[in-house]
């Protein structure tokens, strides 16, 4: 194109011609920069942020991962409990980066390296912990070794359970036995593991009768076993406790082993109390598991190790078995699972592996002696005096009950009231274990519900010790605490009953019984327009116990309030918490209904005010129209022509009262304006009656808290003389003969209220009475 535009001799055409030629391609480039750009966002338009780019540096990615692990900084922290991770830790963690390096090592120096590895780790841990020529198993979930070892129990006992599969379990259906003590959800786990049905499952009762009631009962596990061999069944394996999930009581593993050995079955043991074998005494029981076919060992938690698997040390002899069962492998990667604890334990030694177990025994045996001197706290594992774990609950003694029995009714006191008292312990348990773990976070404090006891508060320092560093100090503080919070308890406790009583007997209150509340009670207004027969949400009834909490709490008293439930699917309710001190229980619930009674004359008043003022003034027009009329005829019809009746009244002149109406909003009543007309004042009219402020009102010291008791000894004996010293002379001041006792026939007395007081004949300096002995008036009336 540049050729024809020299030969155009025309300058103008030339240079036209030009510029078309720099503008068609500017927008060329334009629109090519456009298509480019919207091509990107195309393809980058379904690549996360992150991944955009050309990637990001590591301080970006760490600062992520920092943000994602501790939240914002507006964020208020879920837990008061700190993990602390010692140099133990770092070199654990250290094995999980250095086991994906290991990884990346020709297969000869990978295989020679990870079978080292293993072969130490398992020597190690079978020294440690007693169990000689075992085999270990490192699993990250805690439960998967028991999987495993069920695995192998199965093919070693069916032996055409590789060919013949399901068919050899349906002839002969094997049957695992678990103790009713044993973690929820185990046995549904080994269910959907191994793809058993439910009914290979067998629950073994814990003993009623003699010894531990968290203990197997092995007499009715015999009694089990023959009678599943009696209807065709096959005896598995059988799942014993070293420490129960729940209080920490050990099974009689030794007869357990002796009953498994009859009839062929397989022992695996678990618990937290297996630590205590790499101590130098071990309880009987817990040293007969070293006997077992199988053990699972959970060391992360016992020695303070983040992210270590756990691992089950069992014997077999046939190394085709457990390779089928999955408990061994040919590959290096799982091999790998044991490196961080092939650091750790060669980092802390046998003396440091000691030395934390001991010192969470012995933190346990220091809160045991100590709770022991505590007057309201029951220890549930007295007999278990080697025991690392600790459980204990707040009670209080019915009255004709035996102190020795507490979880069972007496007969001279009634099963109901029992209960009420056991869900009563129950709710201040829950309430102490809240206080205490917010208050002490490194004893790693936990509550529990157990089927007997009810709730209870469970120190297992193996567990959360050697995490939280827990101290001599903290178990000794977690005393102190538990000792101040006791007056609390006990009071709140005493109280419960009496303001249950109370509220039962005041008109317009109801009870309800909430077993999960700690505080003294709930209460609910019933309001003139409550349906008492239906639990759905009052929005009246919800509004006035609004206005009630309000209330309550602008009397700064020591008791707390709150409005309830939380689900809001039924009517709303006063709670009421904890008492820190003696309350006046028949104060507290009437004010409670008198202001709600208030509040709800209040609204009622506010909420009929528009009626009532629009009948009120229907009548009043009514009664003026009345008026009117009454007056066209008294005065006739000739004072009603203009000109004719100015003449009329100017001769004849009418007396007429103005008459008219005013409405009394207080008293919601119509009232003539006559007394305003004549008086030149506006009238009070009748002045209602107060609502009643209760008829147990009592003047309160300065300083006094409401619902507070009265105070008894000396300050209130000395405050009682001195009210009746003052009531006295007070009464002596208006007696008819005494000294400042105005005559019967004086000017104030006759004239009437409100009316200008004429002046008086005589000054008081004058009167020949004021000769008489004058009383002086005390400085405190001054």
């Amino acid at each position: 194109m540049d050729a024809p535009l020299e030969k155009i001799a025309d300058p103008t055409l030339a240079e036209m011609g030009k510029n078309l030629k720099e503008a068609m391609r500017m927008l060329e480039d334009s629109q090519r920069r456009t298509e480019e750009e919207n091509g990107k966002k195309l393809i980058s338009g379904d690549i996360p942020g992150p991944l955009q780019g050309s990637g990001q540096d590591m301080v970006s990615i760490l600062q992520l991962v920092q943000n994602l692990m501790h939240g914002d900084e507006d964020e208020e922290p879920q837990s008061t409990r700190t993990q602390h991770i010692g140099e133990q830790g770092h070199i654990a963690l250290l094995g999980h980066s250095l086991g994906a390096y290991i990884s990346t090592l020709d297969k000869e120096k990978l295989r020679k390296l990870t079978t080292r590895i293993l072969s130490d780790t398992t020597l190690w841990l079978c020294r440690i912990f007693r169990y000689e020529n075992g085999c270990a198993y490192f699993h990250e979930e805690e439960r998967e070794g028991l999987a495993k070892i069920c695995r192998l129990a199965i093919h070693s006992r069916y032996e055409d359970f590789v060919v013949d599969g399901f068919n050899v379990l349906h002839n002969k259906q094997p049957v695992i036995y678990l103790s009713a003590a044993a973690r929820p959800g185990l046995g549904q786990y080994l269910c959907n593991q191994l793809g058993l049905p439910f009914p290979c499952l067998c629950r073994v009762p814990c003993n009623t009768m003699f010894g531990s009631q968290h203990q197997m009962d092995v007499a009715f596990l015999e009694k089990l076993i023959k009678d599943d061999i009696e209807r065709g069944r096959l005896p598995l394996l059988l799942v014993a406790n070293a420490g129960t999930a729940a209080v920490g009581h050990t099974d009689k593993i030794g007869r357990l082993k002796e009953l498994c050995e009859q009839y062929g079955i397989w022992l695996h043991v678990e618990g937290v109390n297996l630590a205590t074998l790499a101590l130098g005494y071990v309880s009987s029981s817990v040293l007969a598991a070293t006997k077992c076919d199988s053990m699972t060992l959970t060391p992360g938690p016992w020695l303070g190790l983040p992210a270590v698997p756990a691992i089950t040390l069992y014997k077999h002899d046939d190394p085709a078995l457990t390779l089928v069962a999955g408990l061994t492998s040919n590959k290096p990667a799982d091999k790998l699972r044991a490196l961080p604890l092939w650091l750790s334990l060669q980092y802390l030694g046998l003396d440091g592996i000691v030395e934390r177990i001991k010192h969470a025994c012995q933190l346990s045996q220091r809160l045991q002696e100590n709770l022991k001197k505590v007057n309201h706290i029951k220890i549930l594992v007295e007999d278990e005096l080697t025991s690392p774990v600790v459980v204990f609950r707040f009670f209080q003694e019915l009255p004709g009950s035996d102190p020795g029995l507490k979880a069972a009714p007496v007969p001279s006191v009634a099963p109901s009231a029992v209960g009420r008292e056991r869900h009563s312990c129950d709710a201040l348990n829950r309430w102490l274990g809240e206080e205490l773990k917010q208050l002490v976070p490194a004893s790693g404090l936990t509550v529990v519900d157990l089927e007997v006891e009810g709730t209870c508060l469970r120190f297992s320092p193996l567990m959360t010790a050697a995490v939280l560093g827990t101290r001599g100090e903290d178990v000794d503080q977690l005393v102190a605490c538990i000792q101040s919070k006791l007056p609390v308890l006990t009071c709140t406790f005493q109280l419960r009953e009496e303001f249950k009583q109370e509220v039962m007997a005041t008109a317009g209150l109801l009870y309800v019984d909430d077993p999960n509340w700690p505080g003294i009670g709930v209460v609910r207004y019933e309001h003139a327009n409550d349906d008492k027969s239906s639990l759905k949400l009052d929005p009246e009834g919800e509004k006035i116990h609004a206005g009630l909490l309000k209330k309550l709490n602008e009397l700064e008293s020591d008791l707390t309030f709150k409005m309830g439930p939380e689900y809001r699917s039924v009517k709303s309710c006063i709670y009421i918490g904890m008492a820190s001190d003696d309350i006046d229980v028949s104060e507290l619930v009437e004010t409670i209904a008198v202001t709600a009674r208030e509040i709800e004359e209040n609204s009622r008043l506010l909420e009929n005010m528009t009626e009532v003022v629009r009948k009120g003034i229907q009548e009043a027009q009514a009664q003026l129209q009345k008026a009117n009329e009454e007056r066209l005829r008294e005065e006739g019809a000739l004072r009603q022509i203009p000109v004719v009746g100015s003449v009329l009244n100017w001769f004849s002149p009418v007396q007429a009262s103005q008459k008219g109406r005013t409405f009394n909003l207080t008293a919601g009543s119509l009232e003539s304006t006559e007394h305003t007309y004549v008086y030149k004042a506006q009238g009070t009219g009748v002045t209602p009656p107060q609502t009643p402020s209760g008829t147990r009102t009592k003047q309160r010291l300065p300083g006094q808290k409401p619902f507070k008791r009265s105070l008894r000894g000396s300050d209130a004996v000395s405050e009682t003389s001195s009210v009746s010293h003052i009531e006295d002379l007070e009464k002596a001041e208006h007696l008819p003969g005494g000294p400042d006792a105005p005559e019967a026939d004086s000017p104030e007395q006759l004239a009437p209220a409100g009316a200008e007081q004429p002046a008086a004949p005589q000054s008081r300096a004058q009167r020949p009475d004021d000769d008489k002995p004058q009383v002086e008036e005390p400085e405190s009336l001054r």
